[in-house]
C-alpha cells in the first residue's frame, strides 16, 4: 500500500506530500482510536453518537479542505475542487447506505456488530479506492481521451438513476463474491460472538459475517464505479480525489448510524444525485470544444442541486404507491 501511494503522489507538489502526510496521521489516528479504544466490545451505536460524529468528520473534512485553500499551490481552485468531489462523493454514499442496509437486515445482523462490519468495509475501502484512482491516474495519463470516456459513462448512469426506481429490490443472493465465498470457504451457522473466522474441530471457518463484510466491500467497488469517475471529471489532481474520497467514506459510517432509520425521507435525493453526475458528465465532454466550466460553478451546482432534493423531500409529500397505507 506504501508504494501504490507514493506512485500516485509522486508527481505531486512537497506542500501537497505534507498535507498527506497530515491527512494519513488523521485517517489512521482516529481509526486506531475507534476501534482500539471506543468501541472494542461490539455495542449498538445510538443517534446521538451519530450526530456527534458526522459532526466531527464534516468538520475535520472541512479544516482540511481549508488546509489545502492556505497551503496548497492550487490555492482556491484547489480547495474548491475538493469540496466539490468531496461533496459528490458524500452524496453518493446515500445510495450505498441503503443497499448495506437492506445486506444487514437481509443478514439478520445484530445491532450491535454493524459498528464492527462497518469499520472494516470502511478500512477495505481506503485501500481499494487508493487502487482505483491509481490506475484511473495511470490510464489518463497514457490516454486522456478516457476522461470522455468517463463523461459519457457519468451521463449514461445520471439518466439511469433518474429513471430508476429507487426501491428496486437488490437481492444479495445473486452477488458473485456471495456465491464463490459459499462454494470455497467453510462457513458457521452463527456470528459466534461477532468473529470473522473460528476454529472449530481442527478446522478454520469464516462466519456469516465475514460474507457480509465481504457484500459491503463488493458494493463500494460498485459505487465507486460511478463516484471516481466523477472525481476525476471534476479534478485530475489524484491527491485531492483520494483524500476528498476518503473523508466522504470515513464519515459514511456516522451517517449510516443517522440516517438508516430516515433515508426513505429524502426520496427525491436519488433525481438530484442523476442531475449531478449528469452535470459532471457533461462538464468533462464541453472540454473537448474546448469549453471549460469553472469549478466555482461546478461546485455551485452541486452544492445547490443537493439542497434543493433534500428541501423538495422534506416540503413535498412523496406520493404513496398502490397498495401502500
Amino acid at each position: 500500500m506504501g508504494i501504490l501511494l507514493f506512485s500516485l503522489f509522486r508527481n505531486n507538489s512537497q506542500t501537497e506530500t505534507i498535507l498527506f502526510g497530515v491527512f494519513a496521521a488523521v485517517i489512521a489516528i482516529f481509526l486506531i482510536i475507534d476501534l482500539g479504544i471506543f468501541n472494542k466490545q461490539p455495542k449498538k451505536i445510538s443517534t446521538k453518537s451519530a450526530l456527534y460524529q458526522s459532526i466531527f468528520w464534516v468538520v475535520i473534512s472541512s479544516i482540511f479542505g481549508y488546509l489545502v485553500y492556505f497551503f496548497d499551490d492550487g490555492g482556491f481552485t484547489a480547495s474548491i475542487e475538493f469540496f466539490s468531489a468531496y461533496l459528490t462523493e458524500y452524496a453518493l454514499s446515500v445510495d450505498n447506505i441503503f443497499v448495506i442496509l437492506l445486506i444487514l437486515k437481509y443478514f439478520t445482523v445484530k445491532e450491535e456488530y454493524y459498528h464492527k462490519i462497518l469499520f472494516w468495509g470502511i478500512l477495505g475501502a481506503v485501500v481499494f479506492r487508493g487502487i482505483f484512482i491509481f490506475v484511473g491516474a495511470l490510464f489518463i495519463a497514457k490516454w486522456h481521451f478516457i476522461l470522455y470516456v468517463f463523461g459519457v459513462f457519468l451521463i449514461y448512469s445520471g439518466i439511469k438513476i433518474y429513471f430508476e426506481d429507487s426501491d428496486e429490490k437488490i437481492d444479495p443472493e445473486k452477488n458473485p463474491i456471495l456465491k464463490l465465498c459459499r462454494k470455497y470457504l467453510s462457513i458457521t451457522k452463527d456470528e459466534k460472538g461477532g468473529r470473522f473466522l473460528v476454529r472449530e474441530a481442527g478446522k478454520w471457518m469464516f462466519t456469516p459475517l465475514f460474507l457480509v463484510v465481504a457484500l459491503v466491500e463488493t458494493t463500494d467497488l460498485i459505487f465507486a464505479v460511478d463516484s471516481i469517475p466523477a472525481a476525476f471529471a471534476i479534478t485530475q489532481n489524484e491527491f485531492l480525489i483520494y483524500t476528498s474520497n476518503i473523508f466522504a467514506v470515513m464519515g459514511l459510517r456516522a451517517m449510516f448510524f443517522l440516517l438508516a432509520g430516515i433515508i426513505d425521507k429524502f426520496y427525491l435525493l436519488q433525481k438530484g444525485l442523476s442531475i449531478i453526475l449528469f452535470f459532471i458528465g457533461a462538464k468533462m465532454l464541453l472540454e473537448i470544444v474546448p469549453y471549460e466550466i469553472s469549478p466555482t460553478l461546478s461546485f455551485t451546482v452541486i452544492i445547490v442541486t443537493l439542497t434543493f432534493s433534500i428541501i423538495f423531500s422534506v416540503v413535498i409529500p412523496r406520493k404513496k404507491e398502490e397498495g401502500e397505507d
